[in-house]
């Protein structure tokens, strides 16, 4: 029972920082063309 003590804080502040971590990279624009940067790897492996 005590471990419970370190585990669920543990947790709140793991899960803060996947959500600071999410809200880092939609706020700096990681999401916004997510289809383009596909087609274009793809195009460049066809110019060879």
């Amino acid at each position: 029972m005590d471990i419970l003590y370190l585990l669920i804080p543990l947790s709140v502040v793991l899960v803060f920082f996947i959500l600071a971590g999410l809200w880092w990279a939609v706020y700096r624009g990681q999401f916004e063309d997510i289809e383009s940067e596909g087609r274009r790897i793809l195009d460049e492996s066809r110019d060879d």
